[in-house]
């Protein structure tokens, strides 16, 4: 068992969530709507930096299993986060907002997407 593998996306995964708070208080300073845009923002920039990180270190990536863990595996899965998107989803449908929900879950999954897939193809 790779014990440092682990340590790495312990770090990352701690970072990465720390990051996505951080963002989430941030932008409720900015904005008050029903729209959750603290995850989806979260959830872009976790795919913007995986696409970033597989495009600039692409050589490096394949042969360095220690920034796969940090970066993509730990910091990216601890700042995204596909469980807040699917809550706030349902609490939209639940209270009708069917239109938001239908946005959020569309904005979501097409600009994540669609960046990852722009980066790396």
């Amino acid at each position: 068992m790779n014990w440092m593998a682990f340590l790495l996306v312990f770090i990352g995964g701690g970072l990465g969530s720390v990051s996505r708070f951080s963002l989430s208080k941030l932008t409720s300073h900015f904005y008050s709507g029903k729209f959750p845009l603290g995850t989806l923002l979260a959830n872009i920039l976790a795919c913007l930096i995986v696409g970033i990180t597989l495009l600039l270190l692409k050589d490096k990536i394949t042969t360095s299993e220690n920034l796969k863990h940090l970066l993509i595996i730990g910091f990216c899965g601890g700042f995204s986060t596909f469980s807040a998107f699917s809550l706030e989803t349902i609490k939209l449908i639940q209270t009708g907002d069917f239109l938001i929900a239908g946005l959020n879950v569309v904005l979501s999954l097409g600009i994540g997407f669609g960046v990852i897939y722009f980066l790396v193809r």
